[in-house]
This record gives C-alpha cells, sequence and structure tokens, in this order.
C-alpha cells in the first residue's frame, strides 16, 4: 500500500523521511470519504497520528502550487495536553511542510510568552500549543483565530481528563464557524461524544485500533516481586535488557526523586523527568537522552504522551498504572514506528489481582516471569560480550602496534580476561533477589527482624500529620520524654491526628516513669500528650497472641497529662482523658522545639 497522490512539497517531505506506505490511520483519512470533513479519530497511540493529521489538513492550507500562502492569522491550530507533546508535533509538522513554507509556532507553558507573541505576530501558518497558553494568548489578543480554517485537537479525551474543558471550549467559541475541526482520541468517552457533538457537523468516525488494544509491536511481561525486591528488580531489568534508551514510569514526583537517586548511585547514566521540572530542564534530559549520554530516564505520567525518543526498547511500569489507558499510553512509548518494544510491570505479590484485572480489560495478554537473577543477567552479560568481539572491525596500523605489543608482555588468555574485565567494569552489579514467592518474603521478614523488637508495646501521642507531625523531630522528641535512646524506638506509625510506636516490653515500666516525670516541661516537649495505646495501629501488624497488653505482662493504664512536673500520683489524680469536654476548635499546629541537648 502506498500514499495517494498528495502535493509534491509533501510527498518530498514523505520521501526524505523514508515512508514508503501509510499507517492506518493515515491511510484512512486520506480516503475520499473523510476529504473536507470533520473527523473523530480513535487510533493506537505510536500509530502516526501526527502525520495523518498533517496530512489530512493539507488541502486547507496549500494553494495550487503546493505552497502554504501567507497571511497575519493562522490558518491551523493543534491543541495537546502537554508540552512533550505539543513539542513533538510542533516538529513534526516542521519537516512535513518545511518544503511548503509553512510557519509553525509553538506556545506552550514554561516557554518565553513575550517570544511566543512575538512570533504569532509575524504571521505563522501553524499554531501548535497546550491550553492554557493558547486562552492566554488569546485573551490578550496575541492569538488572531478569525481566518483559521482548521483546529485539531490531539489526545482530547486526556485534555478532559486533565481539567481544560473550560479553556477548549473558550478556544473553539473563538474560532470561525466554518472551520473544519479533526478530534483525535485514544477512547471515546461521554464528554468526548459531547465534545464532538457540539462543534463539529456532519463528522466522520474513524477507529483504527482494531478488536485488539495491546500494541501488536510490544511484548508485555508481568514481573512478580516481594515489596521490598522492587528496586533491586527494576536494577536486574535494566541490566538483564542493557536497553539502548528505556524509561521508567513513577506514579508521583517523590519516587521519580528517589528512583533517579538511587540509579545514579548504581551507577547507571539517568535523567528525570516530572512535572517540577522547567521546560529547559526537560529539554535538557531528552536531548541526554537523544546524545546517548543517559539511557535510563524517570518519569511520571507527564512523559506517557507525547514522548519519542529513538531507541527506545524499554518500559518497565515501576508502580503499577491507575487505569488500562495510562498502561497502554505508558507502554506506547516504546514499539513505535514498527519498532520492537518491551513493556515490563512490576507486581508486588498482594496487587497481582488487579494487574490481571487491567491487562484482562486492555486485552494484552502478558507473561507472568520472575526477576532475571544474577546468573541470568551474567550469562546475558557473556553472550553480549561475545557478540560485540565478534564483530567485524578495521584495524589501524598503530592498533597492530599496540596488540603486538600486549601479546609481548602477556599471553592471549590473559589479554581477553583483561578485556572481559573491563567490560564488566563499566556496568553496575547486578543484585541478589530473594526466592520469588510470597511464603519467601514472608520468611525472609521474619529473619530481618529487629534483634529486640520480637516482643514490644505501643504507645501513642496526640499529634499527627495534622501538626505537621514528622519523624525527624518525632523521634528525638521520644527520646527526651522517654529517657532512652533512639536504638530504644521500634516502629513509628504517624496517622491524621495520632502518632503510634512502638517501644520493647523489657523497657516499658522505665519509659512510662519517664513520660510521667517530663509531662510539663516545656524543655522536653512536655506538652505533647503521650501514653500507653490500647491497641495496635490499624496499619501495623498485630503482636502474636499472647506477646500483646492483653493478654500477659504489665498493663499500664492510661496516663493523663498533668498541669505540671510530678510523679505518678499527681498523674493519677488528674482527670481521665474520658472525662475532659470534647475539643471544638481548630487542631493546634504542634512545632517542636530545638533539642538542645543534640
Amino acid at each position: 500500500m502506498t500514499f495517494p497522490e498528495l502535493p509534491a512539497s509533501l510527498a518530498q517531505a514523505l520521501a526524505e523521511r523514508d515512508y514508503d506506505s501509510p499507517t492506518p490511520v493515515q491511510m484512512a483519512v486520506l480516503e475520499q470519504e473523510a476529504a473536507g470533513r470533520d473527523l473523530v479519530v480513535s487510533a493506537q497511540t505510536g500509530s502516526g497520528k501526527t502525520v495523518a493529521f498533517g496530512l489530512a489538513f493539507a488541502e486547507q492550507l496549500l494553494d495550487d502550487s503546493g505552497r502554504v500562502p501567507h497571511g497575519n492569522a493562522p490558518s491551523a491550530l493543534v491543541i495537546a495536553p502537554t508540552r512533550e507533546l505539543a513539542l513533538q508535533v510542533s516538529r513534526e509538522l516542521a519537516w512535513l511542510y518545511q518544503k511548503a513554507g509553512a510557519r509553525i509556532a509553538t506556545c506552550v507553558g514554561g516557554m518565553n510568552p513575550s517570544q511566543e507573541r512575538r512570533t504569532l505576530k509575524s504571521g505563522a501558518t501553524i499554531v501548535v500549543g497546550t491550553p492554557g497558553r493558547l486562552r492566554d494568548h488569546l485573551e490578550r489578543g496575541a492569538l488572531d483565530l478569525s481566518q483559521l480554517k482548521v483546529a485539531v485537537l490531539d489526545e482530547a479525551d486526556e485534555m478532559l481528563d486533565m481539567g481544560f474543558r473550560e479553556e477548549l471550549e473558550e478556544i473553539l467559541d473563538a474560532t470561525p464557524d466554518g472551520r473544519r475541526t479533526l478530534l483525535f482520541s485514544a477512547t471515546m468517552p461521554r464528554p468526548i461524544e459531547a465534545l464532538a457533538k457540539r462543534y463539529q457537523k456532519n463528522s466522520l468516525r474513524i477507529a483504527t485500533t482494531g478488536t485488539e488494544r495491546g500494541h501488536g509491536d510490544i511484548t508485555y511481561q508481568a514481573v512478580t516481586v516481594s515489596p521490598s525486591e522492587i528496586e533491586n528488580a527494576v536494577v536486574n531489568l535494566l541490566r538483564f535488557h542493557d536497553a539502548a534508551t528505556a524509561i521508567l514510569f513513577c506514579a508521583t514526583r517523590d519516587k521519580v526523586r528517589h528512583m533517579h537517586a538511587m540509579l545514579q548511585e548504581r551507577g547507571f547514566a539517568s535523567v528525570a523527568l516530572s512535572g517540577e521540572h522547567s521546560q529547559s530542564e526537560r529539554n535538557q534530559a531528552l536531548q541526554a537522552l537523544r546524545d546517548r549520554r543517559a539511557k535510563v530516564c524517570v518519569a511520571t505520567d507527564v512523559a506517557s504522551r507525547g514522548l519519542d525518543l529513538p531507541n527506545l526498547s524499554l518500559v518497565i511500569h515501576v508502580e503499577i498504572p491507575r487505569d488500562a489507558e495510562i498502561l497502554q499510553h505508558r507502554s506506547g512509548r516504546t514499539g513505535r514506528a514498527g519498532k520492537k518494544g518491551t513493556a515490563v510491570i512490576v507486581v508486588p505479590f498482594p496487587r497481582r489481582r488487579r494487574v490481571e484485572s487491567m491487562l484482562r480489560s486492555a486485552k494484552i495478554n502478558a507473561d507472568w516471569i520472575n526477576a532475571p537473577d544474577r546468573d541470568a543477567i551474567l550469562e546475558k552479560d557473556r553472550e553480549r560480550l561475545l557478540e560485540a568481539l565478534l564483530q567485524p572491525v578495521e584495524v589501524t596500523e598503530a592498533d597492530r602496534e599496540l596488540a603486538d605489543k600486549l601479546l609481548a608482555q602477556r599471553t592471549p588468555q590473559e589479554i581477553a580476561a583483561l578485556l572481559v574485565q573491563a567490560h564488566r567494569s563499566k556496568m553496575p552489579e547486578p543484585e541478589e533477589l530473594l526466592v520469588n514467592s510470597p511464603e519467601a518474603h514472608r520468611d525472609a521478614q521474619k529473619e530481618r527482624h529487629r534483634p529486640g523488637f520480637e516482643d514490644t508495646v505501643w504507645f501513642r501521642m496526640d499529634i499527627g500529620r495534622r501538626q505537621n507531625a514528622d519523624p525527624r523531630w518525632v523521634l528525638p522528641l521520644l527520646c527526651r520524654r522517654g529517657h532512652i535512646t533512639r536504638n530504644e524506638v521500634g516502629a513509628i506509625r504517624i496517622g491524621q491526628v495520632e502518632t503510634h510506636f512502638q517501644i520493647p516490653r523489657a523497657i516499658a515500666d522505665k519509659f512510662a516513669d519517664a513520660l510521667v516525670r517530663t509531662a510539663g516541661d516545656d524543655e522536653s516537649g512536655g506538652d505533647v500528650t503521650i501514653e500507653l495505646s490500647p491497641e495496635a495501629p490499624r496499619d501495623a501488624a498485630r503482636p502474636p497472641r499472647g506477646n500483646g497488653p492483653r493478654s500477659g505482662g504489665k498493663r499500664f493504664p492510661p496516663q493523663a497529662k498533668p498541669h505540671r512536673k510530678g510523679n505518678a500520683a499527681n498523674a493519677a489524680n488528674a482527670a481521665p482523658r474520658g472525662d475532659r469536654p470534647a475539643f471544638k476548635g481548630k487542631p493546634r499546629k504542634f512545632k517542636p522545639k530545638p533539642n538542645k541537648g543534640a
């Protein structure tokens, strides 16, 4: 299948980019039935949608000579949900319409708005931008849509999910009634249907996703791991596949920072990409990947759409995506333009059922496998090294002289061994993983239990996240109030309005007495109520039968907060906690005092 007859300028641009045949979505928008009509297109990510709508609106932009007539206002507008996608669309349209003489303006957040306004004023043919920045230029009078001939909404479902409905409606309401509207969306929920009904006339529906929603060029794998082994599994996956470019998807910015720091510490050339990075930082990160200065990108879902990297062959879902659509958009960063790719979902044991349901919803058949161990990685290293060393190379005279000097001082076997060692020294060490089963995970957890905390008592304090409780100052506070050391405090569980913590039963009596003596002491944080907890917090494992305060051992009655320094007798005379009037005011903001003894 070849492209139908196209204007010479576009046909030449496609030939130079080795576009021999159109993808299904490109062919569909070029059919005679679609000519000049409003379109609602549903297609897979990585299916060539940008070139598809670039070809689709050519009849609105080009004159009889195949050139773009210049005017003071743009003829085409493309709206995309994210900066990365808008920049990618702008690059694609730039080479496609370069020989036609089109001027393209890109308007996205994080860029210089004054420079964008100057570009718009100079007469741009095609404007590509994000909803917020486009609306800003429209309200300031910098964006003139009075002569617009075609409007394209790329990833319309994502824009509605991100809350851009008002911006889209304001922009589309400012366009002429006779303009053509092309709506590209991976899914067709009701809000998309309503948008199409309001802004399109006699639209043609095009669906090229087919019955199989999974991407045919992507191999999906699900790796089950112990929750505590996720990072080690990611390291081994990167080492096993040794992809030229890989991307790791996390759910939050904090997780991106943590994973990026962990990978750098282990010797991986990596970059980070999330919403907290400026556009300049994002551009530098992407350029490092394209230049091969970095091989791994750690990103949030901000990179799940619009990120197109050459040689990206591996996607790892470090944290499970929230739904099947996000899974496909993340995975669709690889397996593009006919190339093969691998998408790996790291699945903690407790989340397996959820992932299985998500895969069924996405109609994806994934191979459930174990994370590669050290032996498998070293075997893979040997295969890659042999393949690289047996490749034909051109040897210069200087290389031959150096080889002769080495052979004069070392045997061939020694030289080969040194070469292998030099190759391995450049790669991070694989990690040792636990035996891959829930039972093995539980056994390992027992083995790693902190000595001295086999039998503990739970205490509670009347501050939590609302009072900015944080282990960094809660721990020193407990040490001052209870006259103990850091090593004598077990798990700390910070809740919304209170905090629970463990104390070994052997020192619980001494700790409780010290709490009474230091109550009311401002220097020690005595205005915080600390008392025995009748039960463990919900998110903590309950103690085994016979170890808790309810069975065996001494019970500690709840101690009321004394009004001044005193001993146990003072505390006993204080009003019981249950008799105090209910607190109706706003929760106080607790500010810990500096530890003067530290």
